[in-house]
């Protein structure tokens, strides 16, 4: 699947969560799915947590985090090399 077509899987609609991104026809945010990668969940425990969702939804959450990079950044505090 292109970058393209997985963007398609992820809907922001300000009457649904607030308008937060999440993954199209369900109320799960873009941000949660993430966040569980960033803490080492694998695909397979999020699948077996979230059983609505497919492994292309988990696919579509990384490329528009991928996306969301590319637009702006965040600021992370560098340590100091002693």
């Amino acid at each position: 699947m292109t970058n393209e077509e997985l963007l398609q899987r992820i809907t922001i609609d300000p009457k649904v969560c607030f308008g937060r991104p999440c993954i199209r026809g369900h109320r799960i945010w873009v941000s949660l799915v993430l966040d569980f990668l960033a803490q080492g969940a694998s695909n397979a425990e999020i699948l077996q947590d979230y059983p609505q969702l497919e492994e292309a939804d988990i696919m579509a959450c990384l490329a528009y985090g991928a996306e969301m990079a590319r637009e702006r950044f965040v600021e992370v505090p560098i340590e100091a090399k002693s």
